[in-house]
């Protein structure tokens, strides 16, 4: 049953390869693109992991083999969204994905269409080209065979998945390379050498110059076809065959009609006795017909320039004589290797972004380089099978690629891929947006674990010298509890080991973190440790968890290098504004009462919220006031979000508190204040609304400067808006007047005080905010003061981005009060 089970798994997993290789075939053919590939979801959903890629090779795709569902990149977007996205050319690239621009600088288009079973979004389909300045893109027809590819992709996948095994992503990308007309042909034969019979398939035929239904299976028939002067050493072919056992790429050449010949290559061997033939009369082989290949190739090498050729990885597969002279390094050095892998002065960076933008924009590269003997002027030129590369001495003056010292190790930097580039503009420009500790970590995770394959991550910070948890994911407490805690000064451990010598700890296997940490053994499969270090200072560590083996290659360890330095930064910054924050607020508590004063026929209740986008304090107040002529109902706003405004909130709120006390009249009050605040000299500017309500008749006064309407919400159920005369702003002019209107407030009647932060938001006006209050104010359950309090700070608690503070003050009047 096991084995069963076993080959239904392994026929599943090769179907699945069939689908993604035709799927990719089917989309270049399809949109004309130069490349496709299909990234699809990862098992947590938190990733797109490349599956398959055509005309693009994995290598060249470097960082995004894994693409963070969240990432700002045209590929997840498309997954996000699930529609397709299309590219025209790099200017629409710019506009809508500039960090993506930045990585990848290249002229080319791109499509990226959701791969999805019914409302199931599997993965993305993208598609490649070399964008011309003005070009449309793809046209209308184009995208919908594309979008009709992907359907055909995700209902193929869907099948799939359904059995008892996942279907899902291959181990390792599959590379599909683009079918070519080939100019080779292969025929094969089996020659007879005793009786002078000789079968030949139809490719054998042709490549002779003969019609397969016509041959007549006589070796001499063959012969016949040959030029003259070679038919001996065709008939000697079989002689050594025999003799030797083998014949290893005999030449002859076949004459051809209009006049000239062809070369050709006959190879072939004499079967042994277990292969069930006549060893001693049997040859059996094959003949080669390469075309204008032998001739090309024997041209290039009379040419006095160099010429070599890249195939789509980058390894060199052909170079010509002059070249190797030119280079002064063997044949043998170059073939199978890369440029810059091969020639230590080909070494710098900028190389192999040349080829990478030949590979990317299927555009042609030129570029001058200096060798230790002379400048050499480059020239790439780029096709779906590969590059074919052309160098010459060059005068001109202009400047190199690289220019190094003959003598001086050239070794130079690891080039830094797009793909490694993207992760850290990404990454930095999502933590511009971390304004917390806690930001940051979520940042962190969400970035780091899909990127890398990575199912558990923790942060520390050092506080006082020893290590503390900040937050994790994926974890469990046994295991963070070893690290909780931790002096620096204790260097036995893998965190502190990795702080102290300021470097990443990378563990790939079980065995080597058995020897190594035999305490963590069976916690994870792979682990990595990463020291956050800002200003030469230890501020937290990072440690990284796979659940499967993960081999971290150098271009990881050198990205992971260097984001951790990109998140010490934005951890530090982060730290100093939570102390910050956590201070200046600290102080907006102490300056805002602590207890609402409770008499008979009134509740009081009031509410302030803190601006969630912007570090300092504000100057939004209310306060409660009793008096001996009833009690005095008060919110202020003082413009600005910092100590100062929060200094002068607090002045003014002692100064009304002061007035009120005094027994002034309401206009009074008010005025002093804005008198006070003008000789208090701040140069800030203020509004508030002030009411005097008298609970044992009902009788209020409101005075107005500059501020929100108060709202009144009657017994039955009505709610208006209450706009008695006003006067202006706090802090303008010494001399204003602010009028009181008279208010009568029924038993049951509640009336609401607020700022404008409740009120005004960026995309609507300030009226439709008030009324929108209105509205909620008038359907909510009034049976509960601070349960209302709370509702109709629901959404504003709840808003992401909320650029100003609240104040609130609710005051429900129950019944007449005799004195």
């Amino acid at each position: 049953m096991g084995a069963r089970l076993f080959a239904t798994s392994a026929e599943r997993a090769a179907e699945r390869d069939d689908v993604l290789v035709d799927a990719v075939l089917r989309a270049v053919e399809v949109s004309g693109a130069h490349a496709a590939s299909v990234f699809l979801v990862s098992a947590d959903g938190s990733a797109l992991v490349l599956a398959a890629a055509a005309g693009m090779p994995p290598s060249l795709l470097g960082g995004w083999r894994r693409i963070a569902v969240n990432s700002p990149i045209p590929v997840a977007e498309a997954f996000r969204a699930g529609r397709t996205v299309h590219l025209a050319d790099a200017e629409a690239t710019v506009r809508r994905f500039p960090q993506l621009a930045i990585a990848v600088p290249y002229p080319f288009g791109s499509a990226s269409v959701p791969v999805a079973a019914g409302r199931d979004i599997l993965g993305v389909l993208a598609v490649v080209w070399a964008a011309k300045p003005g070009g449309e893109g793809l046209s209308k027809a184009r995208r919908r065979h594309l979008r009709t590819t992907a359907g055909r992709l995700g209902t193929a996948l869907a099948r799939l998945r359904a059995g008892d095994t996942d279907g899902g992503t291959p181990e390792a990308p599959l590379e599909v390379p683009i079918p070519a007309v080939s100019a080779v042909r292969v025929g094969l034969f089996d020659w007879d050498v005793s009786t002078g019979r000789l079968t030949a398939d139809a490719t054998a035929c042709a490549i002779f110059g003969l019609n397969p239904d016509e041959f007549d299976e006589r070796a001499a028939t063959l012969a016949a076809q040959v030029h003259p002067a070679d038919r001996q050493a065709f008939r000697a072919a079989a002689r050594d065959a025999v003799k030797d056992g083998r014949v290893l790429a005999r030449c002859v050449r076949i004459p051809e009609t209009g006049g000239g010949h062809r070369t050709i290559e006959l190879w072939g061997r004499v079967p042994t006795p277990h292969d069930g033939a006549d060893a001693a009369s049997h040859v059996v082989g094959g003949v080669l017909d390469l075309g204008s290949g032998m001739a090309a190739a024997a041209a290039l090498e009379r040419l006095a320039d160099g010429f070599f050729a890249l195939d789509r990885d980058g390894r060199i597969t052909y170079a010509n004589h002059r070249l190797v002279r030119l280079v002064h390094t063997r044949r043998g050095d170059l073939v199978g290797r890369r440029p810059w892998e091969a020639l230590p002065w080909l070494a710098d960076p900028a190389f192999e972004d040349r080829f990478r933008a030949a590979q990317v924009s299927q555009q042609p590269v030129s570029f001058l380089v200096r060798s230790p003997r002379e400048r050499l002027l480059f020239s790439l030129r780029p096709d779906t099978q590969g590059t074919t590369g052309w160098v010459t001495p060059a005068s001109d003056p202009g400047p190199t690629i690289a220019d190094v010292v003959p003598g001086q190790d050239s070794a130079g930097p690891a080039p830094t891929r797009p793909g490694a580039l993207y992760r850290i503009l990404e990454m930095s420009s999502a933590l511009t947006e971390a304004v917390t500790a806690l930001d940051v970590c979520g940042v962190v995770a969400d970035q780091l674990l899909p990127a890398f394959g990575g199912h558990r991550l923790a942060a520390y910070v050092v506080r006082e010298g020893r290590l503390h948890l900040l937050c994790q994911r994926g974890y469990h407490e046994s295991f963070l509890d070893r690290f909780e805690g931790i002096s620096l000064r204790q260097a036995w451990g893998p965190v502190t080991g990795s702080l102290a010598g300021g470097t990443p700890l990378f563990i790939e296997t079980p065995q080597e973190l058995a020897r190594a940490y035999p305490e963590l053994e069976a916690l994870s499969r792979s682990l990595g440790f990463l020291p956050l270090i800002a200003s030469s200072r230890p501020v937290g560590a990072l440690v990284l968890g796979f659940d499967e083996v993960h081999r971290f290659t150098g271009e990881e360890r050198g990205l992971l290098s260097a984001l951790s330095g990109l998140i010490a930064q934005a951890l530090e910054r982060a730290r100093l504004y939570d102390a910050k924050n956590a201070l200046a607020h600290g102080l907006q508590h102490a300056l805002l009462p602590h207890e609402l004063p409770t008499l008979p026929g009134v509740n009081v209740t009031g509410r302030y919220l803190p601006a969630t986008a912007w570090m300092d304090i504000g100057g939004d107040w209310y306060d409660a006031i009793g008096t001996d002529h009833g009690i005095a109902l008060v919110v202020g706003d003082v413009e600005g979000h910092n100590v100062a405004a929060a200094a002068t909130m607090g002045q003014l709120r002692s100064a009304v508190r002061a007035f009120a006390s005094a027994g002034l009249r309401p206009s009074e009050v008010v005025a002093a204040t804005n008198r006070l605040l003008i000789d208090l000299g701040p140069g800030l500017l203020a509004s508030c609304c002030y009411v005097l309500l008298d609970p044992a008749t009902g009788a209020a006064h409101v005075v107005r400067a500059g501020h929100c309407p108060p709202l009144l919400h009657r017994p039955d159920g009505r709610t208006e808006t209450v706009e008695p005369p006003g006067g202006p702003l706090l802090g303008i002019d010494r001399g204003a007047e602010y009028p009181q209107a008279p208010l009568t407030l029924s038993p049951g009647c509640l009336l609401a005080l607020y700022t404008d932060g409740l009120v005004e938001t960026r995309d609507a006006d300030i009226t439709a905010g008030i009324d929108r209050l209105r509205t909620q104010l008038a359907h909510a359950d009034t049976d509960s003061l601070d349960k209302l309090a709370d509702a109709l700070l629901h959404s504003a608690k709840h808003a992401p981005k909320r650029t100003d503070d609240i104040a609130l003050l609710l005051t429900e009047y129950t019944r007449a009060v005799s004195v």
